[in-house]
């Protein structure tokens, strides 16, 4: 299947279905069962199921740009972790919840979406347990229009198998991915605004030191996009170093690209009609979101001196494998 062929109709239904001023009115309280709505109907979130359970049989890989494209919109709904989430369920005979289902990694940390999920599929360490997200009891963070949720309660409800890696590695995959989306967006963004921004006679991008502010977004935004790419390239079951090496990367370069993007654009850029924040704020959450570039950065580096095998020999069969 040419890529392409998925990823136009795709893009075309976020673009008229989660425009800003959507993404605005559910941070603000309002409904998102209008946006679950017609991404249900889309029929992508089956993307990962195999086909002899009804789904597209598509792999992470293929599905990649997809989920950059949610990122890139500020997308407030957990589109990516619902299609991981029913690809599991489906892989265990479990009946999949029509509506948005999260992956709770931690029980200690904040999920990103839990206020807007109706099911959680929590990681306990030796199995999963798919539960109501009511269940876990959900409370709002105390972050300005976070949709993220603080989780007090154990979960308790179907069980199934747990993969390999547990449920965090696939996630911080898809953090990278969506760090990535978001990272492109904002390297449009700011550089049209730079474009068309006039001081002084002249459009501001025509300075030095900011078209070098610019030339080093797009070095990050690069990087988080191969980044993506290699965690994604491994599937479901990613191995804990290439899942770090992506989430490393990603997160990194995070706050260095929202960074440029509020300088460039100065103080237009924190207001909450301007729609950099949109993008600006996920990047931050993103950043932290299944463990930062520390948490995995100890985890890569455990992992490397737990092996006798030269440096680059290690990289090859581990990252790369």
């Amino acid at each position: 299947m040419d890529m392409n062929e998925l990823l136009e109709p795709f893009v075309r239904m976020l673009d008229t279905a989660a425009t800003p001023a959507t993404v605005r009115a559910i941070e603000h309280g309002g409904s998102p069962d209008a946006l679950w709505s017609e991404i249900a109907e889309s029929g992508f979130l089956d993307a990962l199921v195999a086909e002899e359970h009804g789904g597209a049989g598509l792999s992470l890989a293929d599905i990649e740009p997809l989920i950059e494209a949610l990122g890139a919109r500020a997308v407030p709904l957990p589109v990516a972790e619902t299609m991981v989430a029913r690809a599991l369920l489906a892989q265990a005979g479990v009946t999949a919840p029509e509506g948005p289902v999260v992956l709770v990694t931690s029980l200690a940390q904040p999920v990103p979406c839990g206020l807007v999920a109706q099911a959680a599929l929590v990681d306990c360490g030796d199995e999963l347990v798919l539960c109501d997200m009511a269940q876990l009891s959900p409370a709002p963070t105390g972050v300005t229009n976070a949709l993220a949720a603080r989780i007090s309660s154990k979960p308790d409800g179907v069980r199934l198998p747990r993969p390999a890696s547990g449920l965090r590695a696939i996630a911080a995959v898809q953090r990278a991915a969506l760090i990535a989306g978001a990272a492109a967006r904002l390297c449009d963004v700011t550089t049209a605004y730079a474009s068309e921004r006039v001081q002084f006679g002249k459009p501001i991008g025509r300075q030095q030191s900011l078209q070098q502010m610019l030339a080093l977004m797009a070095e990050d935004m690069i990087a988080c996009r191969i980044a993506a790419q290699l965690g994604a390239s491994q599937g479901i079951a990613v191995s804990l170093a290439t899942a770090a090496t992506a989430k490393i990367t990603t997160s990194a370069a995070a706050p260095r690209i929202a960074a440029s993007a509020h300088a460039v654009h100065g103080a237009i850029g924190i207001s909450e009609e301007y729609d950099l924040q949109l993008l600006t704020r996920r990047l931050h959450q993103w950043r932290l979101a299944d463990g930062s570039e520390g948490y995995w950065s100890q985890v890569l580096g455990t992992a490397r001196l737990a092996s006798p095998q030269p440096t680059v020999d290690w990289i090859r069969e581990t990252v790369f494998a």
